[in-house]
């Protein structure tokens, strides 16, 4: 079968997602025709990225989050406004993306999580067999919890996770944990994280620093407080910021690093535990590697409450509302079951080939419509 892939390029975890499910694909036997990232002008698409894919990968203007000036919270009214006045740019994005489909003529679109795949599929519902993939589609499950108090933000989170699955045949749901009962949506299928191949290789080991991934720069003052204030805590940071310069010397016990997949995998099968916001993947990986991890859940971000909520259930770690030093004390003396959660989640994460194989043969292909002139 042939795919095309439609990738959100606001989190580096849909874009790992991405390329495990490539390369699982080609295992297969099947093509990854082209992939296109929902991007903006606020993150820049990494070059590893780019690099994984020998078919084209194309960038389409996609909504986004809108930071304060710090950095740091998402402010959700101003992405609204600012997301609706850009709406004749989503639009044209939208029929780019259809002359790429029809160009390429996929059996397949899976999307990862992106808000302009799923208003795609609303507005082109027979040109392909679409597919949806993510850990926030796991709100379908009953035994999945929602971060309190959820209000507004609660609603706009499903409202959004409901867009981006629209018309899918399958919904896959990325879990931390071994559902133990099946839900009531009959085409939510529910799988282990998308743990790429660097990390099951990797070597994990203890060295005498903390990792920290931070999505957001404004997060940067947070961790250089904890690094000045106590000379003793080496810290190894990655970030976005694109202006800096990489290897970043902030201090003698604080070092700043550019997104680099390799270097990251290698830093975090080192390290004594891992610092992020609550992003689902990395957390993942931190998990695989035996890490344990202090989650930060990015503010206004909703989905991340429900990320740090729902690591903590798997065992991941604990959730705190800021970085800070005696946050890590406690994180390293937080009295847990880490040796049985780690094989529990070892055993479920090594059942995705399986789990993988299964459902493409049970994946239904949509017929061939003709392109539109």
């Amino acid at each position: 079968m042939k795919f095309l892939f439609i990738v959100q390029g606001e989190g580096r975890g849909h874009m790992t997602q991405a390329m495990v499910v490539s390369e699982l694909l080609r295992n297969q036997g099947h093509e990854v025709a082209a992939v296109v990232v929902g991007s903006s002008t606020r993150r820049k698409t990494p070059a590893y990225f780019l690099q994984a894919f020998s078919c084209p990968v194309y960038r389409v203007q996609s909504p986004n989050f809108v930071t304060d000036k710090e950095q740091k919270a998402i402010k959700m009214g101003s992405t609204i406004l600012e997301n609706l006045k850009k709406l004749p740019l989503y639009i044209r994005s939208i029929r780019q993306l259809d002359r790429w489909v029809q160009a390429h003529r996929p059996d397949c679109i899976l999307n990862f999580y992106d808000i302009l795949g799923g208003i795609y599929a609303m507005c082109y519902p027979q040109r392909a067999t679409y597919l949806a993939i993510g850990h926030q589609y796991l709100m379908y499950h009953p035994d999945f919890t929602f971060a309190q108090p959820g209000g507004v933000q609660k609603l706009l989170f499903k409202l959004n996770t409901r867009i981006t699955c629209w018309n899918s045949s399958q919904i896959i749901a990325l879990s931390l944990w071994e559902p133990r009962r099946v839900g009531k949506k009959k085409n939510l299928v529910v799988w282990p994280p998308l743990i790429r191949n660097g990390v099951r290789q990797a070597s994990p080991a203890t060295r005498d620093f903390f990792l920290v991934y931070i999505v957001n720069s404004g997060y940067a003052k947070e961790v250089y407080t904890i690094a000045a204030n106590h000379p003793s805590i080496c810290i190894e940071a990655f970030w976005d910021a694109q202006k800096m310069p990489p290897g970043y010397q902030a201090l003698p016990n604080l070092t700043f690093h550019h997104i680099d997949d390799r270097l990251f995998v290698e830093k975090l099968s080192q390290c004594k535990a891992y610092l992020s916001t609550a992003g689902f993947e990395s957390i993942a990986e931190a998990m695989y590697l035996g890490k344990k991890a202090l989650m930060v859940p990015v503010k206004g971000q909703y989905e991340q409450q429900c990320n740090a909520c729902d690591a903590e259930k798997a065992g991941a770690g604990m959730a705190a509302d800021r970085f800070a030093a005696e946050f890590l004390d406690k994180l390293l003396e937080e009295e847990t079951d880490s040796s049985q959660s780690g094989k529990e989640f070892y055993q479920w994460q090594h059942g995705l080939e399986t789990a993988f194989a299964d459902f493409l043969k049970r994946l239904p292909v949509a017929e061939e419509v003709p392109v539109t002139p």
